[in-house]
């Protein structure tokens, strides 16, 4: 499996892309902040009567009362009151888009994905104590967990599509078909291992260093998926073969000057353990 370069295209989705911190000066901005506001405000209200009055028994006007608005606008911004529970995830699908249609030429397309997936857990880290509250509640109620999994495969299959787009279709011989299903489940290891790491994090109350751990994670996804599905997109010439002299006392390899380092470091050892 290989992939290719593709020119970054805008981003399907029609609205723009938001972030918690939406500024207010930027035009459109503010009815974005506004409208991320009043979906937490609303999910605060939600969380707080499931953990107190039970999920079953608590309705859709309690919650619109407990923060103070009416029905109508609950409905304008959640479809159901389990759909309350998760307020960023619209957003952040919508960042993590952003992040695949921006990539560079020169990373990886598992890179990129991994890079993209990282937007969710940082809606999980700006706010631990509620993460960590969401994740209690959605292991003891059922319709809660359902809503979080048809979350998850939303993800999954925005990545999936963003993979399936990079294959070299001249680089097949008659395994073309096969192109979906590898990009299945590459993606869908991606976003098990940051899953893993996420609810590992929870289970710890939010505490510890994320970062480090999804890193650590990912990289045992490249290197479980990382050669059979391809050193990169780019079309432009690959690092050329070592070149030696007779008695192996120069060794010379050729990389691209905009390639990463990691890139050019393996091309070095590659060819240091040939011609040893």
């Amino acid at each position: 499996m290989q992939y290719v370069q593709v020119m970054s295209q805008p981003a399907k989705s029609s609205r723009t892309p938001a972030t918690p911190d939406t500024s207010e000066s930027v035009p459109g901005g503010r009815a974005a902040a506004q409208r991320l506001r009043m979906r937490r405000e609303l999910a605060a209200a939600a969380m707080e009567l499931f953990a107190t009055k039970g999920y079953e028994a608590t309705t859709v006007d309690e919650i619109a009362a407990a923060a103070g608005v009416a029905r109508r606008t609950f409905f304008r911004h959640f479809r159901s009151k389990e759909e309350a529970i998760f307020p960023d995830h619209d957003d952040t699908l919508i960042r993590a888009e952003a992040v695949l249609n921006a990539a560079p030429a020169h990373e990886h397309p598992l890179d990129t994905v991994c890079r993209g997936i990282k937007e969710v857990m940082k809606m999980y880290a700006a706010r631990p104590d509620i993460s960590v509250a969401r994740y209690k509640l959605t292991r003891e109620v059922p319709t809660l967990r359902e809503a979080e999994i048809a979350s998850v495969a939303r993800y999954e299959r925005l990545f999936t599509r963003y993979l399936l787009g990079h294959f070299d279709e001249h680089a097949h011989d008659d395994d073309a078909n096969d192109d979906p299903l590898l990009a299945e489940v590459a993606a869908s290891a991606v976003v098990t291992a940051h899953n893993h790491v996420l609810r590992r994090w929870l289970r710890a109350g939010g505490q510890g260093d994320v970062e480090a751990q999804l890193d650590h994670a990912f990289a045992i996804v490249r290197k479980t998926f990382g050669t059979g599905i391809g050193a990169g997109r780019d079309t432009t010439a690959r690092p050329a073969p070592a070149a030696a002299t007779a008695h192996g006392e120069v060794l010379v390899t050729v990389a691209r000057t905009d390639a990463p380092l990691d890139e050019v470091m393996r091309t070095i050892e590659q060819a240091l353990k040939e011609h040893s």
